[in-house]
């Protein structure tokens, strides 16, 4: 039978349950308590995560359950730290949330961009840029991006605009432009470009290159001074 009393001081040393350090019965190890606190019998300071709804329990050799009702202040606040460090292992094993970065042209989201008018968007491109819009755009450039334009509006719902080819490799990179695919000639082939809002104030030309880069393989003959002569077999 388990019962609740107040420790009397008379009773044999308790048995502490395992895991909360004591006398006997568990590990050996029992927080320090001030001398001016009052202790369990034997002179076993009460043990470690025995705190329940600011009581501590422990059980002494007669089987016999003995709640003290009003523990010292300092095993409060260590079953305090113990809840949280519990609370922060299950918060750390929980399975967090996939988050995606927020794409932003010099600070302005992609939204923002799509509604500003042409100074407001010119004001934030480089000064080449700049430049290069103040002065206006050419006819050609123009109609490139209403070819644009007419390839998203045909295009069904989430799938990709067909390809418009060009020749305008000076074309500067636009909000606007973002989602279409471009055909950017190279002096020989037209290299398909999905425009994405990396590109924004980039060149069209930088992202189709107009030649093959080099792959060096092992050298020929002759190449060094020591394969110019060909031991005899």
């Amino acid at each position: 039978v388990r019962v609740r009393v107040r420790v009397p001081f008379s009773l044999t040393p308790p048995v502490f349950p395992r895991g909360c350090g004591g006398v006997s019965g568990g590990s050996k190890a029992s927080l320090p308590l001030p001398a001016s606190l009052p202790r369990f019998p034997g002179g076993a300071s009460a043990p470690r995560g025995c705190v329940w709804k600011g009581e501590v329990a422990v059980r002494d050799r007669v089987g016999r359950t003995i709640v003290w009702e009003h523990p010292p202040p300092h095993l409060v606040a260590t079953r305090k730290q113990e809840t949280k460090a519990d609370a922060s292992i299950e918060m750390a094993d929980a399975p967090k949330k996939r988050t995606f970065k927020r794409f932003t042209y010099r600070g302005v989201e992609i939204e923002k961009l799509l509604d500003m008018g042409t100074d407001e968007l010119v004001e934030l491109f480089p000064a080449r840029a700049r430049r290069r819009f103040q002065r206006g755009l050419k006819r050609k450039s123009l109609a490139l991006i209403k070819k644009l334009r007419i390839a998203k509006k045909q295009a069904p719902h989430g799938e990709r605009p067909d390809a418009v080819r060009t020749h305008l490799r000076n074309m500067i990179i636009v909000p606007e432009m973002i989602g279409s695919v471009v055909g950017v000639y190279n002096g020989k082939t037209f290299n398909q470009v999905e425009i994405k809002p990396e590109m924004i104030g980039h060149y069209l030309g930088e992202f189709s290159i107009t030649y093959k880069p080099v792959g060096h393989g092992r050298p020929g003959i002759g190449a060094s001074t020591s394969s110019r002569f060909i031991p005899l077999k």
